[in-house]
Parts: C-alpha cells; sequence; structure tokens
C-alpha cells in the first residue's frame, strides 16, 4: 500500500492547460476506470476543481503507478505526455498525504484559507465510494483529510482571516462594475457565510438560528443595488448567489439547465434575504437576460461555452453601462472575446490566479492562523503515518495467529489419537480450547507490543523481524493483508 498524488494547479499550470486537462462527466469515469484496471493502481480518487486536477492513488510502486496515472490522463485529456510532464507534480507516501492535507484546509487554494474546498474533497470521496474506485487506503486517508480540513478551520479560524473563492472574485469584478464598493465595507465584514443552504456553508447556523431579516445588518454593501445573472445552481453558483445578496445585490436571477432547482436556489435567496428579489430565467434564454443585469456570475460544469461571444455582442448592442462576467468555471463558461466588445469586462480563474499571486499573508490574525494551521497538518501527517505502520505490521501478525492455530490443530489431532476412547467429546472440546487459550495468552503481548513499535519511525523494522523470528512466509502475510483491506470504502464512510 503506497499513496501517490499526481496533478496540476494554479502553481504548476497556467490555466489554458488545466483548462484542457479537466476530468469532467464520462471522461473522468473512463479515465478512473482504466487506471483502477491497471496492475499498477489499486485505488484512486480524483480531485478536480476550478482551480486544479489531482489524482490520488493507492499504487503498486511509485514508478509503475505515475507511468500508468500519467499515460491515462494523457490520453484521456489529449495533451502530450511532454507538455504535461513540465507541469505535473508527483507526491509519495508521507508528502502526498501531506499535500492532501493542506489541499483540504486550503493552504494551498489560490485564495488561501477558503473553506470551499472540503466540501470538494467530500464530493471526491463520495464519489469514489460511490463508483468503488476508492477502497480502504484511500477511504482511511480521505476521511482523515475531512477531518484535518474541519479542525484546521474549527480551531484557527482561517477561513474568517481570508477570503473565498467567490468574494475574491467579487473583489476583482466590481472594480469594473458601475457601483463602487464602499471603503468602509471591507470584504471581510460582509461576506459572512452564507444564509441560504443550497450554498453548502453555514448549514448549522441556518439549522440552529430563528429566522431573521438581514435588512437591519446589511443596509448596504459593495453590490448595493446590483442586478445579478448567476449561470448554474451547484454549491459554488448558490454561494455566489448568496454572497451577492449579502452584499447587496437588488435583484438575482437564476438560470440552470434544471429548471427546478434554479427555482429551489431562487426561492431560498427569497426567504433567506428581505432587500432581494430572485427569480428565474430558462437556462437556453439566459443571454435575453443580459441586458438586464450588471453582474453575471458563471460556474456550471459545461464541457463547452455557455455563452458564445456573439451572444454576449447581440445582447449588449446599444448598451452604455459596464457589464461584467465572473468566470469561474473550468472549463470557462464564457468567451474570452467578449473582451473585445466595449464596455464588457471578463473575470476569469486567469485574471484571480495573477491577482491572487500580487496578494501577501503578512497580516497578523492571517499569518498566525497560517502557522497554526500548518502546524495542524504537519501533527495530523505524523499521527496518520503512525496508524498506517501499525496497519501494515497488522498482515503478520494474521499471518502468526494463523501458523500459531495451524500447529494447535495438527498437536489436537495428533493427541486425539492417544486419548482413551471412553473420553467424552465435551473434555475432548474442552482440552482443545485450553490449547488455543494457551497459544493466544502466548501471543497477545507480543503482537499488541509489535503494533506499538511499528508506529515509531523504525517501526518496518519490528515487523521484518517478526516474520524472521517465526518464518512467516511474506506471500502469507500479504495475502491476509489484502483480505483486510477489501472492505468496501463505504463501510467505514
Amino acid at each position: 500500500m503506497s499513496v501517490l498524488a499526481v496533478g496540476l494547479s494554479h502553481r504548476s499550470s497556467p490555466v489554458a492547460l488545466l483548462e484542457r486537462v479537466a476530468l469532467n462527466g464520462e471522461a473522468r469515469s473512463r479515465a478512473v476506470g482504466e487506471m483502477v484496471g491497471s496492475d499498477a493502481v489499486n485505488e484512486v480518487m480524483v480531485v478536480s476543481t476550478c482551480n486544479r486536477t489531482e489524482i490520488y492513488a493507492d499504487v503498486a510502486g511509485y514508478h509503475d503507478g505515475l507511468a500508468a496515472i500519467t499515460e491515462l490522463l494523457s490520453w484521456h485529456s489529449g495533451v502530450s505526455l511532454s507538455e504535461l510532464s513540465e507541469h505535473l507534480y508527483a507526491h509519495y507516501e508521507d508528502q502526498a498525504v501531506q499535500h492532501l492535507f493542506s489541499v483540504t484546509c486550503g493552504l494551498d487554494s489560490m485564495v488561501v484559507g477558503e473553506g470551499q474546498i472540503l466540501g470538494q474533497v467530500r464530493d471526491s470521496l463520495k464519489e469514489g465510494q460511490e463508483t468503488g474506485s476508492v477502497g480502504r487506503v484511500l477511504n482511511d486517508l480521505g476521511q482523515r483529510a475531512l477531518r484535518v480540513g474541519k479542525r484546521a478551520h474549527t480551531e484557527t479560524h482561517l477561513d474568517h482571516a481570508g477570503a473565498d473563492m467567490v468574494s475574491f472574485g467579487l473583489t476583482v469584478a466590481s472594480r469594473h462594475l458601475a457601483v463602487t464598493p464602499s471603503p468602509d465595507l471591507p470584504f471581510g465584514s460582509v461576506t459572512p457565510p452564507a444564509g441560504c443552504p443550497m450554498s453548502g456553508q453555514g448549514l448549522a447556523e441556518a439549522a440552529s438560528a430563528e429566522p431573521r431579516s438581514l435588512t437591519a445588518d446589511l443596509p448596504s454593501g459593495p453590490l448595493t443595488g446590483t442586478r445579478v445573472l448567476v449561470l448554474g445552481a451547484g454549491s459554488m453558483s448558490a454561494l455566489s448567489a448568496n454572497t451577492v445578496a449579502r452584499q447587496g445585490a437588488g435583484t438575482v436571477i437564476v438560470a440552470n439547465r434544471t429548471h427546478e432547482r434554479a427555482a429551489r436556489l431562487a426561492e431560498c435567496l427569497n426567504e433567506a434575504y428581505e432587500t432581494v428579489r430572485a427569480d428565474t430565467v430558462p437556462f437556453a434564454d439566459a443571454a435575453e437576460a443580459l441586458p438586464d443585469v450588471d453582474l453575471v456570475i458563471s460556474c456550471t460544469g459545461a464541457q463547452g461555452l455557455v455563452l458564445p461571444a456573439d451572444a454576449v455582442a447581440d445582447a449588449t448592442r446599444g448598451r452604455t453601462r459596464p457589464l461584467v462576467f465572473l468566470d469561474l468555471a473550468l472549463p470557462r463558461d464564457i468567451d474570452p472575446a467578449v473582451r473585445e466588445r466595449e464596455g464588457v469586462h471578463l473575470v476569469d480563474i486567469e485574471d484571480l490566479r495573477q491577482a491572487a499571486a500580487t496578494g501577501t499573508d503578512t497580516e497578523a490574525g492571517r499569518s498566525g492562523a497560517l502557522t497554526l494551521v500548518r502546524g495542524i497538518v504537519e501533527e495530523e501527517v505524523d499521527e496518520f503515518r503512525a496508524v498506517r505502520r501499525a496497519d501494515q505490521v497488522a498482515p503478520t501478525v494474521v499471518a502468526l495467529r494463523a501458523q500459531a492455530r495451524g500447529v494447535v490443530d495438527a498437536e489436537l489431532s495428533r493427541l486425539h489419537g492417544r486419548l482413551p476412547d471412553d473420553l467424552d467429546e465435551r473434555t475432548r472440546e474442552e482440552i482443545g480450547r485450553a490449547m488455543r487459550r494457551v497459544a493466544d495468552k502466548l501471543l497477545h503481548r507480543p503482537t499488541v507490543r509489535v503494533k506499538e513499535l511499528a508506529a515509531a519511525p523504525d517501526g518496518e523494522s519490528y515487523e521484518a523481524a517478526l516474520r524472521r523470528l517465526f518464518d512467516l512466509d511474506p506471500k502469507t502475510a500479504a495475502d491476509a493483508g489484502r483480505s483486510t483491506a477489501a472492505r468496501p470504502a463505504q463501510e467505514k464512510a
């Protein structure tokens, strides 16, 4: 059991390449199926967001696993291996564990500390469990990563010190709006957790809080009076709708391929915010709503462009006020050519990457939170390593106990041939139980102790010594390990 992480992110790759490599829908299903079907890969979990595509795998070995994953990623994305190799990174074993923990905490995000990645990793793990590509190794790793992410945000309030992807995008996009953000309303103070549960944030607060009006809390905000069109009704789009509502938007129009989901989001917004009028338009008619809005936020997960340049040109002909697009999708939803249209401004993932690169983490509260989170990650990596080492000695312990049972059974068989014929069956069974108890008691303390010692930095040597001392067949121990690891991931999810 060896964990390998292979991927590209905003830190290693231009957004244009991330867009080409993004695995969505059937392409991801086929790629994952072929990876798991290879001899070098046992389990696979894909984390795919607007600024990263990462593959976590339980592999037979580093080189074979890396070759299988990169070749299949190249084949299914259409990006050559030579081009991929310039931007791919790979982490193995402890480094792979540390990377996933850091990603889940938001330390590796474009907007450091954002909490959306926690839900995205949760979705990736759930998808792998449902499709069967995640087994015991990645299930244990994924569950621990979620625990680490929750702990980091609970104990350090890192997401309170920073922004999320949506509010950061709105910060950049609002520079082009006719409505100028008030300097007295910084984003940190006007973007609390979303009030509509469909956003996936603030669920606990929404469940326990009394119904309330936001009118008194937020009489104005950076987007006061703005009319917003939201394309999509998934978690990112719902978070976007909630965020613009919190920042004072007067109208929010939702368009989604599944109209019922768009209607639920609009209804949820109307119930949560007295200051917002939310409505829907058919997804196919989204372009017709452009003349009536100031800001368009899109994150649909579509494989092609949702708004081509010609549709935007037709809808903005004769327009005098700015129209701003915030494209949070990967692949892109909005045609980059809309930038050529006078009065039209587009902010996409590449713009946000460049804006984030100019940011700083020097604020006292933020740098303090980052230090605490990094400490949590290191602590959890050490603990997970110890647990894995203890788990890895388990097959040898199982093989040892099987060997002891075999010896006891052989001796009992020999003994039964020598016992008096008139000895009753109950006595014979009691003799057998007594011999097995002796064997179990003799093995109990050594096996418990070797599991404890295996968690130490040099723990592998104790497992090897146990095998040599009792002349255990490595193949028997490996078979025991495979049968132990064969439990479905859903049993622990």
